[in-house]
């Protein structure tokens, strides 16, 4: 394909996502993708699996038919061991598998989005004096394709002390909307969780998307758009390692640290391939 034409189709698919009903198409597939009818469950993960080519020899459970509804397929849980959380004290490990859209500093109160494009910590977060403890710190953002496993893990060990329900649209997450749609990440519909860890405030950011049926966190249970901002607090201490949410469709996970509190590992750029659990980053003078 031409690089006229492709720019073409991405403008159209741009365009599709403004006048596309967002919320309410979402809502369809949620509906659909939470049915317990054997017709309706079964046409979809099959659909689904044959689609994204699904390695069902991770999972706990490898029978199709065995799932309960799709969501139960598409969060499914993967056998112990398959993904084993890196043991040094100092590790900052991926919250999910994925692969990394973009890594690196928080350039005052930006964060780099892609090819031009970025966003503010008071937009992501929705609250401006918490997101004015992750000013000039580290960011990471992890893309979760269809075929990869679903659930949201914690980076560093920690304390949750707040969720933040921020409602917005519902843009599909991919390359081509993150280069064009202007803070992305900070318009769609997200959940920010905030930690008290032993190196400062920790922040993951659950970011939803265009036909994402539902975001659910440990401490929240499944979220419930309400269209207005819910400030939740909480204490509940977490391992490193430990499950912390789901996406139901997925999207992308972002995590936040304090100025100079942890670095980076040499070899994850954007576009990096990640598994949950697996090393990113270490910590700098841990308590």
């Amino acid at each position: 394909m031409t690089s006229q034409k492709q720019g073409f189709k991405d403008k159209a698919f741009i365009r599709f996502q403004h006048l596309a009903p967002q919320h309410g198409l979402s809502r369809l597939v949620g509906a659909l993708a939470a049915s317990k009818n054997p017709l309706v469950k079964h046409a979809f993960i099959k659909l689904f699996h044959d689609r994204y080519q699904i390695d069902m020899s991770l999972a706990e459970i490898q029978q199709l038919k065995q799932f309960g509804s799709f969501n139960e397929f598409f969060t499914r849980a993967l056998k112990a061991g398959t993904r084993p959380i890196d043991a040094s004290p100092i590790s900052i490990v991926s919250p999910a598998d994925g692969a990394i859209s973009q890594l690196g500093k928080i350039e005052g109160d930006e964060i780099f989005q892609a090819k031009g494009q970025s966003f503010s910590l008071n937009q992501l977060i929705g609250d401006t004096a918490l997101a004015q403890h992750f000013v000039g710190g580290e960011f990471a953002t992890v893309y979760l394709s269809p075929k990869d496993y679903h659930r949201v893990h914690m980076p560093f060990a920690g304390r949750l002390t707040d969720t933040i329900y921020v409602p917005g649209e519902l843009f599909s997450v991919n390359t081509v909307t993150a280069e064009n749609v202007p803070a992305l990440f900070a318009r769609n519909e997200r959940l920010v969780c905030l930690f008290d860890t032993s190196v400062g405030r920790m922040a993951v950011v659950l970011v939803g998307a265009m036909i994402v049926a539902g975001i659910e966190c440990v401490a929240t249970g499944k979220i419930k758009p309400s269209g207005k901002l819910e400030h939740r607090t909480h204490d509940l201490s977490l391992e490193k390692g430990a499950e912390l949410g789901r996406f139901y469709l997925g999207s992308t996970a972002i995590v936040l640290f304090e100025n100079s509190k942890i670095n980076w590992l040499a070899p994850f750029e954007a576009g990096s391939q990640v598994t949950m659990g697996q090393a990113m980053g270490t910590t700098i003078n841990a308590k």
